[in-house]
């Protein structure tokens, strides 16, 4: 079996030379064999070898025997040992989740809190051949799609590696009694209470006996077989999600385009950008990515809430994956008096701006900037005001004859309703001067009879 997992880790580059391996120790068969033969591989990999211990202070004295057992057993082969106690009870109360759930979340979080302190690149989970099978059926009735039927890798971002991988509980089992080791055994894996417990108890010992004897080798080459697809699709789906996928400062954009590409990578494409949005898959289900595919076939400014405070809107064909916090963004009215407008300057929203008078109009250096505008001065009755848009807001763009709803030139410009709003609108006593970048009134524009100039400059903040 040594040989067997020895193969195992060349095939898959589980390990490379000089590596410093933190090994994840409960005490029972599955960590104890796998803490032995890479102990056994120590000088085959030239590697560095460490153990880390959850104590989840479920189980009383025996959680404290399988403590004792594992540091009596890095001990015996002088491996460095490091241990935790966690109240994982209080922790799953504490954010609602199932203590499973809780112990993994902090193992994995102690496991890297040790490998990032004491330089450990790798960190070895005892999964088996077992395992893999079990996980590959509780997706399956989960309906999780051809990633789920990939189940267990055999490593993962962060160096995490499962170097048994390739060995049967039994194998396991075999191996240890082999080898005198006499691990722990938590008894609560015996009681038919869990969902993974009744899978491993319960439904495979039945499909051993009534459809295949060799189910758990069987649902392992599938798994392989499935993962070089899925490989194959995840490439194509990061390759396709450069070109079409793109940020802003407060939103993910998917490209109307990407919507023509073959329905699984688009379904890909949304999944990965959701979770590039979020950084976590948690409560993303296929449901959200049907609802987004739905969504891009209807028309403008639509929108849908996703989950985790995310929704998703069609803004010309393109999708905006957007924190609803960040929708709405309120600012407040800026008024200041004709007479006080001199070399004077303001904050509002995300701008700093600035006033000056200009006296000459040889002095006038028109910029190309669409936050820099000059406007006749002596126009101007008593004041000058800034202010987000409101319903039936009008104005007469420069070059033409008739007002123009604000609303309609917005559409023109196909500016995003949700960007509407954190345009400035800046107004001249009642009328609208300048919609803040984008355009300007025609009633307010420097003429031959102009004597008197405001140059007002915006400038984004950061």
């Amino acid at each position: 079996m040594r040989d067997k997992v020895r193969d195992f880790i060349i095939e898959n580059k589980l390990i490379e030379k000089g590596d410093k391996i933190l090994v994840a120790l409960s005490g029972g068969p599955d960590s104890v064999c796998l803490l032995n033969v890479l102990y056994s591989l120590k000088e085959d990999f030239n590697i560095i070898i460490g153990a880390a211990h959850v104590n989840h202070m479920l189980r009383g004295d025996e959680a404290l025997a399988d403590e004792e057992y594992s540091k009596s057993l890095c001990k015996n082969l002088d491996i460095e040992f490091y241990v935790k106690k966690i109240d994982i009870d209080k922790i799953s109360k504490e954010k609602n989740i199932s203590h499973e759930m809780a112990g993994r979340e902090e193992r994995y979080k102690f496991f890297e809190t040790i490998k990032n302190h004491h330089g450990y690149n790798k960190i070895a989970v005892a999964h088996n051949a077992n395992d893999q099978a079990e996980t590959i059926i509780m997706n399956m009735m989960r309906g999780t799609g051809i990633e789920g039927l990939c189940g267990i890798r055999s490593k993962r971002e962060g160096g995490i590696i499962r170097p048994i991988l390739c060995l049967s509980r039994e194998e396991v089992e075999l191996y240890c009694s082999s080898n005198n080791l006499e691990p722990r055994i938590d008894k609560s894996n015996l009681e038919n209470i869990y969902s993974r417990n009744k899978v491993r108890l319960d439904i495979i010992p039945y499909m051993k006996e009534n459809f295949n004897k060799d189910i758990i080798n069987t649902l392992n080459r599938m798994a392989n077989l499935i993962q070089v697809d899925n490989d194959f699709l995840e490439k194509e789906t990061s390759d396709n999600f450069k070109v079409y996928c793109s940020n802003t400062s407060d939103a993910l954009i998917i490209s109307k385009e990407a919507f023509n590409l073959d329905r699984a990578i688009i379904s890909r494409i949304i999944r990965k950008a959701f979770f590039e949005f979020t950084g976590k898959y948690s409560n993303f289900e296929m449901k959200h990515i049907y609802d987004v595919i739905e969504l891009s076939k209807n028309t403008t400014n639509k929108r849908i809430d996703l989950t985790n405070n995310v929704l998703a809107e069609n803004i010309y064909g393109d999708i905006y994956l957007k924190l609803k916090d960040n929708i709405i963004r309120e600012y407040k009215e800026v008024v200041i008096n004709k007479g006080e407008l001199d070399n004077t300057d303001i904050c509002y929203g995300n701008y700093n701006v600035r006033f000056n008078i200009i006296r000459n109009k040889n002095n006038i250096d028109f910029s190309k900037n669409v936050l820099i505008k000059y406007f006749d001065y002596d126009k101007i009755e008593e004041r000058l005001v800034i202010r987000k848009r409101r319903n039936g807001d009008k104005m007469l763009p420069l070059g033409m004859k008739g007002n123009k709803k604000v609303k309609d030139i917005f559409m023109d410009l196909k500016i995003p309703v949700d960007e509407r709003d954190k345009i400035p609108v800046l107004c001249f006593d009642n009328e609208i001067a300048w919609l803040v970048a984008h355009k300007v009134s025609e009633k307010f524009k420097i003429t031959k009879e102009t004597k008197n100039i405001i140059k007002i400059t915006f400038a984004r903040k950061g």
